[in-house]
Order: C-alpha cells, then sequence, then structure tokens
C-alpha cells in the first residue's frame, strides 16, 4: 500500500507540516499554560488537542478527529517530545 491508498504522507512530510502549523497557530495559544504538557496535530485538517502525555494527547485528538491519520506530537516550550537519559532540550525564542 502506498500514500494514496491509505492517506498516510511520509513521515517527513508530516512532520513538516505538523510543525508549520504548531508554530503558525497552535504555539501563542499554549505557551503561557500548558508547558511540558504533548500537542497531537492532525497535519491534514489543522484540528489538534492537548494532553499530558502522548497517550492522552492522540486520545483527545481522536475524539475530536476520528479520521486523523498524520498525526504529529510537539512538546509545549521544549523542542522534543522526549529524550533517552538526557534532559529535554527547553525553546529559547
Amino acid at each position: 500500500m502506498d500514500a494514496q491508498t491509505t492517506g498516510r504522507l511520509p513521515k517527513e512530510e508530516t512532520a513538516r507540516l505538523g510543525r508549520e502549523i504548531y508554530e503558525r497557530d497552535i504555539r501563542h495559544q499554549v505557551e503561557a499554560d500548558h508547558v511540558g504538557k504533548i500537542v497531537a496535530i492532525d497535519v491534514d485538517s489543522g484540528i489538534w488537542a492537548i494532553g499530558d502525555d502522548l497517550i492522552p494527547a492522540r486520545e483527545n485528538l481522536q475524539a475530536k478527529h476520528p479520521e486523523a491519520v498524520n498525526v504529529l506530537f510537539e512538546r509545549v516550550g521544549y523542542l522534543a517530545v522526549s529524550s533517552m537519559g538526557g534532559g529535554l532540550p527547553r525553546r529559547t525564542d
């Protein structure tokens, strides 16, 4: 199966689109009050949801938009969603 039959985008395209949506539409709405939480973004529709961690964020997005296939996760206020061993790098901008 390819992207046309599954509706799935390549991971790189999902990441690019999701980051654009996050920076343009979401970041300014969540950074003041939700640092450390996870935002799940459906890159096809721009619909997003927030949760305390990956699973709750995904569940909240599915409740809003069950058809979401191409989803990017962002941790509010950080440059990465998770890390192995070290601390998470914080945004400085």
